[in-house]
C-alpha cells in the first residue's frame, strides 16, 4: 500500500505542480540555480488533489496537534489550503501576510486571532524555512501560541531543519524531496543520470551549477 508521501508526490508530478528540469534549470528569486520548481497553487485547480490534501492535512492535525484552537495559512500559497482545513475542523482561521498591508490598519495577520490561542500554521512549501518561520513569529507576536506547522512539501535542506529546531517549531510535511525522487524515477519522469544531478543539488543548492 502506498503511503501519503508517495501518493502526493505522484499527484504533484502528474499535474506539474512539481517540475524537474536537471538539464535546463530554473533560477529562484534567491539567485540559486535549481533543477526543480514547485507550484503547489496548481493543486487548487484539481478537485481530487485538492480534497486529498485537505483531508490529509486535517488528519495530520488531529494526530499531531489535537490541542489546536485555530488555523493560520501562510500567504499566498497556503491561504486557500489553510481555509479548507479550518473549515473541515470547524476552527477559526487567519492568514499571515508576507508583509504588513500598506494602508488602513496595516495588518500583518488578517482575521481575529485571540491571545493564547493554540495555532497550527499551514504552509505550502518549505525550502530554507526562513519565510515560514517569519509567519510563525508573526503569530507569536500577535499573542498566538504556535502548536506546530504543517506543509505540503519540503526540500529537506539541513538549514531548514536547523532553523525550525532553533525556533522551537514542530514541522510535519505530507511529502518530501527524497520521496519525490523515488517516484519520479519509478515513473520514468527522470532517468538514473538525472537522479544523481538532483541529489547533488539537494546537498548543496546554494552553489550548484548545471553540467554542460
Amino acid at each position: 500500500m502506498k503511503n501519503v508521501a508517495r501518493l502526493l508526490a505522484e499527484k504533484l508530478l502528474k499535474i506539474n505542480a512539481l517540475k524537474l528540469q536537471p538539464a535546463n534549470p530554473f533560477v529562484w528569486a534567491s539567485g540559486w540555480n535549481s533543477p526543480i520548481y514547485t507550484d503547489n497553487r496548481r493543486t487548487l485547480s484539481y478537485p481530487e488533489v485538492r480534497s486529498f490534501i485537505k483531508i490529509e492535512l486535517t488528519r495530520m492535525i488531529l494526530e499531531n496537534f489535537p490541542e489546536a484552537e485555530a488555523i493560520a495559512g501562510v500567504a499566498t500559497g497556503a491561504i486557500a489550503q489553510g481555509a479548507l482545513v479550518a473549515d473541515m475542523l470547524n476552527l477559526p482561521y487567519v492568514y499571515v501576510r508576507s508583509s504588513p498591508k500598506d494602508h488602513g490598519l496595516e495588518n500583518l495577520i488578517e482575521g481575529d486571532l485571540r491571545q493564547g490561542q493554540k495555532v497550527v500554521v499551514i504552509e505550502d512549501l518549505v525550502s530554507t524555512g526562513k519565510s515560514s518561520l517569519k509567519a510563525v513569529e508573526a503569530v507569536r507576536n500577535a499573542g498566538g501560541e504556535v502548536a506546530g506547522m504543517l506543509a505540503l512539501f519540503t526540500y529537506g535542506f539541513p538549514v531548514a531543519e536547523k532553523n525550525f529546531a532553533e525556533a522551537g517549531v514542530k514541522l510535519h510535511t505530507l511529502s518530501d524531496y527524497n520521496t519525490m525522487l523515488e517516484v519520479a524515477l519509478e515513473t520514468d519522469y527522470i532517468c538514473e543520470n538525472d537522479l544523481e544531478t538532483l541529489r547533488r543539488w539537494r546537498n548543496d543548492p546554494a552553489t550548484w551549477v548545471p553540467e554542460r
